[in-house]
């Protein structure tokens, strides 16, 4: 018996089939009798509009069965090739004809794959495909694996906040993780995973090859992983580093959550590494223009300035001065009043604005002190003069100038009353001359 089928090669040729005859002579009985539910590597010698046909060493070619065929779209059926390699399992014979299955082939050595992992404890690493009520629905080959919720690392299932599985988990479709095989039986399509069996092994080995790949100053990304009241944790590619509260921005920053959230992808900077104790400390403000850079050429000790009370402490307050928000200032208790207060209270409150005085200027070191007291304190009138004129863009009367104009209003003074005088002495002689004509007349 032979069948002949139009090959799709370059040559164009027709591809005749292996006679029965040629097949015992050349195969054993094994070859020619394939059981059912057998695995056969096979070559593909024949692609059509109606079917696909296999040989796989046998009396005569498998045909991949109608339902896969039909399933298959244009790019898929193109994609095939005369003369490609594929496993197929032997599903029996139809009128005589072979039926074979490529995903009943592909889904056994699948299973394979998975009792490989199960008996050497494989860690694979994969991603995330859905959600249900219980946990996540892990990718693992070609196969879906179930990771029950209480086999989540502690790391993920901190960062699921909410009631409901959408809550939890929606955000965490498409991520990537490593999970290990700990349950499989084909029979039951059952198949069980656990991130925390593989998150320690996997992550000791990502944070060794991080801690000697990272350098300070080098800027990553990452995504924040929990916060506490001193700081936020981000995991940076397998481990996590702390960013102080302090290394959050350059505004004050009461706690993280207020300018960070779990699951926040943001971009960080290295600032140390101590490898014997395994630590990462991280900034982001690093990233950030400094505020205090050249503040001195902008503000000067003694002048007064506009201020924000942002935050109140028993030791004093808080504030921002306008025309640099991001600058805080110190205005101690001491500098509020000139009578003694026992807490700011008394004086300012939160988000009150006012003015203050400069009194010390420290950018080196970021501090700047403010004070209320001294707004008004005769000791900088001299200073204030100077910047009110420097301010209108006017020229300031120098206390040389206003002698130099004193000593010319006296002189012209002086000649106005020396002009006055001889006006009077003129007036009283002829005075005198007319008298003198009127008596001698």
């Amino acid at each position: 018996m032979t069948s002949e089928y139009q090959d799709r090669g370059e040559k164009g040729t027709p591809y005749q089939a292996n006679s029965m005859d040629s097949l015992l002579s050349e195969q054993g009985a094994h070859d020619i009798v394939p059981k059912e539910g057998e695995l056969r590597q096979g070559t593909v010698v024949s692609i059509t509009r109606t079917e696909i046909l296999i040989d796989i060493g046998a009396k005569s070619e498998g045909m991949i069965n109608q339902r896969e065929f039909a399933s298959m779209d244009d790019a898929q059926r193109n994609a095939m090739q005369i003369g490609q390699q594929m496993s197929v399992c032997v599903e029996g014979e139809e009128d005589g004809t072979l039926i074979v299955s490529r995903e009943k082939a592909e889904n056994r050595l699948a299973w394979t794959q998975i009792e490989q992992m199960l008996k050497e404890k494989t860690p694979h690493t994969s991603d995330i495909a859905s959600y249900n009520k219980g946990g996540l629905v892990v990718n693992v080959g070609r196969l879906q694996g179930f990771l029950p919720a209480s086999q989540i690392s502690y790391n993920r299932r901190k960062i699921a906040t909410g009631d409901t599985p959408s809550d939890k988990w929606a955000e965490m479709v498409g991520e990537e993780i490593t999970v290990k095989v700990i349950e499989a039986d084909q029979k039951r399509n059952r198949l069980i995973v656990s991130e925390r069996a593989a998150y320690k092994e996997s992550r000791d080995a990502q944070r060794a090859k991080l801690m000697e790949e990272l350098r300070p100053g080098q800027v990553c990304k990452g995504r924040v992983t929990s916060l506490t009241n001193w700081g936020a944790f981000v995991d940076i590619g397998g481990t996590d580093g702390l960013i102080h509260v302090s290394e959050l921005s350059w505004r004050r920053i009461d706690h993280p959550g207020d300018v960070l959230k779990i699951r926040q992808e943001i971009e960080v900077k290295v600032l140390s590494i101590d490898e014997d104790r395994k630590r990462i400390t991280l900034s982001r403000k690093a990233l950030e223009d400094n505020p205090w850079l050249e503040i001195d050429q902008t503000f000067q000790e003694g002048q007064l300035v506009d201020g924000i009370i942002t935050r109140l402490t028993k030791f004093g307050a808080f504030a921002s001065i306008d025309g640099n928000e991001l600058v805080e200032g110190l205005i101690h208790i001491s500098e509020m009043s000139e009578h003694r207060i026992e807490h700011p209270e008394e004086v300012v409150r939160e988000g009150e604005k006012l003015s203050l005085r400069i009194i010390k200027l420290d950018p080196k070191n970021n501090r700047l002190r403010l004070s209320i007291k001294a707004v008004t304190s005769a000791l900088y009138a001299d200073l204030d003069y100077e910047l009110h004129f420097a301010a209108k863009g006017e020229k300031k009367v120098s206390s040389d100038d206003s002698a130099v104009s004193d000593d010319i209003s006296v002189t012209d003074r002086q000649s106005e009353e020396t002009t006055e005088d001889k006006s009077g002495k003129s007036e009283d002689s002829s005075t005198s001359e007319t008298q003198t004509e009127t008596v001698l007349g």
